[in-house]
């Protein structure tokens, strides 16, 4: 038996219809905007530009960015489907009557559909897959999240300039008027049930930044789990430093203008103790709140001559990795609360979390909190 082809005419529910699917756009456009906005913030922390300076304050700073910008990535999932859902009979619409003008048109724009589809849900599958940590790929998860953010945005600001008068046309009017006898759910309950949907997988979700929302977050890559209830991404074991980490030969060598000093991790601990409450936040979404204890990275700076517009590269133990070594620009190598910390919520830091000692600065990406710290010199 031959299936007659589809057009898309063929599919008749009035649910499916522009007031709908244009209502839908905002909150997707919405979370495609936070998620754009927030990983810029992200990238810029990475990049060695001048121009971008990451403020010290407010603390909770990438905490909260790195927040949103996991959650309206989650939230944008249920959304892009029902709209997909909402406007896929397009797919086989016929070409248009009226010359090379209108065909080239109509191409255009479906060539322009086409990529925003793509790259959105590029970038949605990418990113779920880098908050769970899973890489089944051999490309930079960075690099290229990052030239699909600016794909996506670019080809939804055409689509909202393409759409436009359609997007005016579906606002002029309720949602749910010319509707045949209500025989089932209206348009209003599918938009509602969508953002129903977006809400509860930001809820399921949402425990790895918010610790009240923890027991109820079932979906959640890690939710305050970890030694001494700060998470772990990178073991010392994934790092190869479970020996030189538990060296009693270690030192800390700190390097300046005036010379260098090198410390025993006893003689840090005699040093006088500092501590700052700040939280650790990682570009996968999760972040806790955590008391750390140890010696200001100023007061060792000042060992050694280091001028106040110095910056410092910190390096660690760890011979390889993308992020063995990082450098405080001056704002955070002085800031007060930046520590070489020794302790964590009171007791010495879990092998894992970077012991003997690890850079905690206010406002940083958990990466760049460099962890096993081996030295630290004026750049």
């Amino acid at each position: 038996m031959r299936l007659p082809v589809p057009r898309d005419t063929s599919f008749t529910s009035p649910l499916r219809d522009e007031r709908l699917t244009a209502r839908l756009g905002v909150w997707l456009g919405t979370c495609f905007g936070l998620c754009f906005l927030t990983g810029l913030v992200s990238h810029w922390y990475y990049l060695p530009d001048p121009w971008f300076v990451p403020p010290t304050r407010p603390v909770w700073g990438y905490r909260l960015t790195q927040g949103v910008h996991v959650l309206s990535g989650i939230a944008a999932i249920p959304l892009l489907l029902v709209k997909l859902w909402s406007v896929y009979p397009r797919l086989f619409a016929g070409l248009p009557r009226g010359g090379v003008r209108a065909l080239l048109l109509t191409g255009l724009e479906r060539l322009s559909i086409a990529v925003l589809v793509a790259a959105s849900v590029f970038q949605l599958v990418v990113g779920l897959a880098n908050s769970a940590q899973w890489y089944p790929w051999a490309f930079s998860f960075r690099a290229t999240h990052y030239a699909g953010a600016w794909i996506a945005i670019g080809a939804l600001v055409l689509h909202v300039a393409v759409k436009l008068p359609v997007i005016r046309r579906a606002f002029g009017s309720p949602v749910d008027t010319d509707l045949p006898e209500r025989t089932g759910p209206g348009r209003r309950t599918v938009l509602g049930a969508a953002l129903l949907a977006a809400g509860v997988a930001v809820l399921a979700n949402a425990g790895g930044t918010v610790p009240l929302l923890r027991r109820v977050s079932v979906l959640a890559v890690r939710t305050g789990e970890g030694p001494q209830g700060v998470p772990v991404n990178k073991s010392a074991v994934a790092a190869g430093v479970e020996e030189s980490a538990r060296d009693a030969g270690y030192r800390l060598t700190v390097t300046g203008p005036d010379g260098e000093v090198s410390l025993t991790r006893e003689e840090l601990a005699d040093l006088e103790q500092h501590t700052s409450e700040l939280p650790i936040a990682c570009v996968e979404g999760w972040s806790a709140g955590a008391t750390w204890s140890g010696v200001r990275l100023g007061e060792l700076l000042d060992r050694v001559g280091a001028p106040p517009d110095a910056e410092v590269r910190v390096v660690s133990l760890q011979r390889s990795g993308a992020f063995r070594s990082t450098v405080l620009p001056p704002a955070f190598a002085r800031d007060d609360l930046t520590l070489l910390a020794l302790r964590l919520h009171g007791e010495d830091l879990d092998l894992d979390h970077g012991y003997p000692c690890r850079l905690i600065a206010p406002n940083r990406p958990g990466v760049m909190q460099t962890k096993w710290v081996s030295r630290v010199e004026v750049v």
